[in-house]
């Protein structure tokens, strides 16, 4: 082993050195100088030696200095005086070596915030280096000097820069709290400069507020992590079931969160205003009986619940409608608020700023699906990158387990790669091939002929409906027919194409999930296309005398509440009595998968009504965030009871940016085209609502431009704007093209 050189800097003391008193730290200059020019004679002497490098052997003599012996390698005056500079060879090798380090550490600090530098005092001479001591010579000053001066230095410091400094030195527990104590102040020691104390004081008090207001904040923050709907819930389900079924659950929190979007403006600007200036009843309204909460009639229909409520004037004053069925005429010095005005504006703001967050949605989706690279590596990730090393509790590290687990399961696809394979093997015959198209076309055939018997269906009960005489009060039930007959539709159908399916084989178990999203998409948007035919088509011109809006909006409120009331039973009768029956008839202990796409477009198609709805019901989004909420907590339930993982997992990334892109697309763009159709082109009802008397809910706005027109310069330019920038198709075109480019 090579012997280390032990540096003794052996530097003549001056007369001026011995008569002079103990350095003062506030020197610093002088000391590092000093100390650097020693450093640096070593650095030179010792490579002159090469007594760093090379292994002393007894009789070697100047042969092994000059590294003349064999084997002995020869480093260079800047490799030497790099290896000299290393850690291992000036600081940290014993504790003496670390209070040292740490004390010129403290000597700076307080220069920087307390006492003022002796920059007018005498230079005194050279310094003596053991205050400074680096391990260099380490029989020149005890220990306990060393830790004197540190914590003299430490008593100096504020209460928090002592506390930072101690917990950076790479000492023990013990030694650590021994300095600590060494370095609090007495209570009853006086100091000299009384304003000095009272700096300290104020000092003291605002680190704790700045603490104080710290642990606060994080509480705070923790608190809020906490409060975060669904947490432990989001976490147990992804973990037992992966991040396939997990995608649903946040799709349903996503879709929560945009009726809470929708349902704030409307509360804001139209329901709250309405309901602070009621308008004068009727007459008596129907008592409640309680069959106003499945079809929505009766007694809901005469209050904020539907468009009939709401008032055509400024609401500062009472106002009786007029005989002749005009404008009422607000008082002249009442509250600027036009109701029509703000109805239309706010319908309009809340479309256009949920159409802001869907493409914002849809492009982040996409760029975290198919961005390049991004399933380079992934499994080695998963395996040596995803477990957390602060989980501590039994529970929480079974769930992380299973977690990791069917990451693994979704990130790898045996059945997957089991087709390719078999593809890769060779052409199938041209028999084989006939037979699978003859199959594929006749499924497809029958599932569009289910669809089209379905739209029949729909359409030829309606019509039904409509050529009847309009329903008394005392036949409210009779209205749930046309939402029954809807709903069984389009819950038994995806059953029977679920059947069919099973007669194709595809060769991929991705490419079966999305024709089965394909063929369940194309039957829930044909039935819709045909309601919305049958209101703004047949029901208008069927209801001239009455409020047709109110008409409309309790058809949207039967079909969410019909809907989230056979979901329920599809629920219990369709996993919970299957999964008793496999067990008790069967023998099967086998659940059924969780039918992640069928679930999903039911999320889809009611959201879809409630964005069909806004215009005619502004509290739809609430009934839908309620329906929501305890669709949540069923399925779950019923998930965790009565489901297993399907077979054929996929990644959560992807399953969200299709999510996205149906809700976008199909549906908000539908329900987009169906508002705007009912607001440009559709007449308004002349006996209930904001735009009674107009020809259209548009001509509201026109009529205030031309209001703004004639109300002085200063308003001149919001007509312009209305004129170039609201009724100029091109812009408006360019707009839509841009937002779906």
């Amino acid at each position: 082993m090579a012997q280390l050189l032990a540096f003794d800097l052996n530097v003549p003391e001056t007369l001026e050195d011995q008569g002079s008193q103990e350095p003062s730290p506030y020197d610093e200059s002088d000391v590092h100088d000093s100390f650097h020019r020693i450093i640096q004679e070593q650095t030179q002497w010792a490579a002159a030696q090469a007594l760093e490098l090379q292994p002393r052997e007894p009789g070697a003599g100047t042969q092994a200095a000059s590294g003349s012996a064999k084997g002995a390698p020869v480093h260079s005056s800047a490799t030497l005086r790099i290896l000299a500079s290393m850690p291992s060879r000036t600081i940290g090798r014993s504790r003496g070596a670390i209070i040292s380090q740490y004390y010129s550490r403290t000597v700076r600090l307080r220069r920087r915030t307390g006492r003022p530098q002796l920059g007018g005092s005498g230079r005194s001479a050279r310094p003596s280096l053991r205050l400074y001591d680096l391990e260099l010579d380490s029989a020149t000053l005890q220990e306990e000097e060393r830790q004197m001066l540190l914590v003299r230095e430490l008593q100096s410091l504020t209460v928090t820069q002592r506390d930072h400094m101690l917990q950076g030195m790479p000492l023990s527990l013990a030694e650590k709290r021994c300095l600590r104590e060494k370095s609090q102040t007495p209570r009853g020691k006086r100091r000299g400069w009384r304003g000095h104390r009272g700096l300290r004081c104020w000092s003291w008090l605002w680190d704790t507020c700045v603490l104080a207001l710290h642990n606060l904040g994080l509480r705070l923050l923790w608190g809020l992590h906490a409060l975060r709907p669904w947490r432990y819930a989001l976490k147990r389900i992804g973990g037992q079931f992966g991040s396939s079924v997990l995608s649903y659950f946040l799709f349903l929190k996503t879709l929560l969160a945009f009726n809470a979007l929708l349902l704030l403006p409307l509360l804001a600007f139209i329901v709250g205003v309405q309901a602070a200036f009621p308008p004068a009843p009727p007459g008596p309204g129907p008592a409640f009986t309680g069959l106003e909460l499945l079809t929505g009639g009766g007694s809901f229909s005469h209050t904020v619940m539907y468009y009939g409520y709401y008032r055509n004037a400024t609401l500062n004053q009472p106002c009786a409608p007029p005989l002749d069925g005009s404008q009422c005429t607000p008082e002249a010095h009442g509250l600027p608020y036009n109701m029509p005005l703000a109805y239309l504006f706010t319908v309009g703001m809340v479309f256009f700023i949920t159409c802001i967050t869907l493409v914002y949605s849809m492009s982040r989706s996409f760029g975290e699906s198919y961005r390049v690279g991004s399933t380079l590596g992934v499994h080695a990730i998963t395996v040596f990158c995803s477990w957390d090393y602060k989980v501590t509790q039994k529970w929480a590290s079974r769930l992380q387990h299973d977690n990791i687990r069917t990451q693994l399961k979704a990130h790898w696809h045996p059945q997957e790669l089991l087709a390719e394979w078999q593809l890769r093997q060779g052409p199938r015959s041209t028999c084989g091939r006939l037979r699978q198209v003859a199959v594929l076309v006749l499924v497809w055939l029958l599932c569009l002929g289910t669809t089209l018997g379905c739209a029949v269906a729909v359409y030829a009960f309606s019509e039904l409906l409509t050529q009847q005489s309009p329903v008394s009060a005392e036949r409210e039930g009779a209205l749930l027919a046309l939402p029954l007959v809807v709903c069984l539709l389009n819950l038994g159908a995806p059953y029977l194409f679920r059947g069919l399916a099973a007669l194709e084989r595809h060769d991929s178990p991705g490419l079966e999930v999305y024709v089965a999203i394909c063929r369940n998409l194309i039957l829930k948007m044909v039935i819709l296309g045909i309601l919305c035919y049958h209101w703004l088509g047949r029901r208008v011109g069927a209801l001239k005398d009455q409020c047709w809006e109110n008409f409309v909006g309790q058809e949207l409120y039967r079909l969410t509440v019909v809907d989230f009331l056979l979901t329920l039973l599809d629920t219990l009768f369709g996993e919970l009595l299957w999964r008793l029956i496999s067990e008790k008839k069967f023998k099967r202990r086998g659940k059924p998968e969780f039918d992640i796409a069928r679930n999903v477009l039911d999320l889809i198609y009611g959201q879809t009504l409630t964005w069909l709805g806004v215009l005619f019901s502004p509290l739809l989004p609430a009934v839908q965030s309620v329906k929501l909420l305890l669709l949540f907590y069923v399925k779950k339930t019923s998930l965790l009871a009565n489901c297993r993982a399907p077979r054929r997992p996929w990644l959560a990334s992807r399953m969200s940016t299709v999510f996205v892109s149906l809700l976008c697309f199909p549906s908000f763009l539908g329900a987009a085209i169906f508002l705007c159709y009912a607001i440009w082109q559709v007449k308004p009802s002349s006996t209930c609502g904001p735009f009674r008397g107009l020809d259209t809910m548009y001509e509201a706005g026109k009529l205030w431009v031309r209001r703004l027109e004639k109300a002085g310069p200063r308003v001149s330019w919001l007509p312009w704007v209305h004129q170039h920038l609201v009724e100029n198709t091109f812009l408006t075109y360019l707009a839509s093209a841009l937002l779906l480019w």
